[in-house]
């Protein structure tokens, strides 16, 4: 696999744009010390294809090993208060929030959609997305006994409000 960058003074100048690389190119925590303390709300979603069957088995609650949703909710919950231990450059930070809920928009696919809010100096952008990918991967593991061909698909960031870059709304 070749790389995608140039010469070293082109890399240099790409690194000085990305916060989380300082000019010679090594990594670094963003420094927020100075940024306003605001409430702070990211909502993402994800997908997972399943056979119609598997999908009538989750939402009826009929799965052998319980109750997938609520499995999926928790772990979702879960994960997005750890986020910071899974994401190597993501601040810890204390949660006001976490919701995740779960759609069934036709026969083949669960919708999934996190949402986290805190009160801190940086955005909870990588919480939904934390919750929304945790959340997918154990409907997988709860499910994959009756339906080894899933995918997980679609995790993004659909709305992020609050704090210095302001409001953005995923563009239909």
């Amino acid at each position: 696999m070749k790389g995608i960058c140039c010469s070293n003074s082109d890399k240099t100048a790409l690194m000085s744009e990305l916060s989380h690389f300082d000019a010679q190119g090594a990594s670094r925590m963003v420094d927020v010390g100075d940024k306003a303390v605001t409430v702070r709300n990211a909502r993402a979603s994800g997908l997972v294809r399943v056979r119609p069957e598997t999908a009538r088995l989750v939402r009826d609650r009929k799965l052998a090993k319980g109750d997938v949703l609520e499995v999926a909710r928790l772990a979702g919950i879960m994960a997005a208060k750890r986020t910071a231990e899974l994401i190597p450059l993501c601040h810890p930070l204390p949660l006001d929030s976490v919701k995740v809920s779960f759609e069934f928009p036709d026969a083949e696919t669960i919708a999934i959609e996190a949402q986290a809010q805190a009160t801190a100096r940086t955005g909870v952008e990588m919480e939904a997305l934390v919750a929304v990918s945790t959340a997918a991967l154990t409907i997988y593991d709860m499910c994959k006994s009756v339906d080894r061909a899933m995918v997980v698909e679609r995790v993004r960031l659909e709305e992020k409000w609050g704090g210095q870059s302001g409001h953005f709304v995923r563009p239909s």
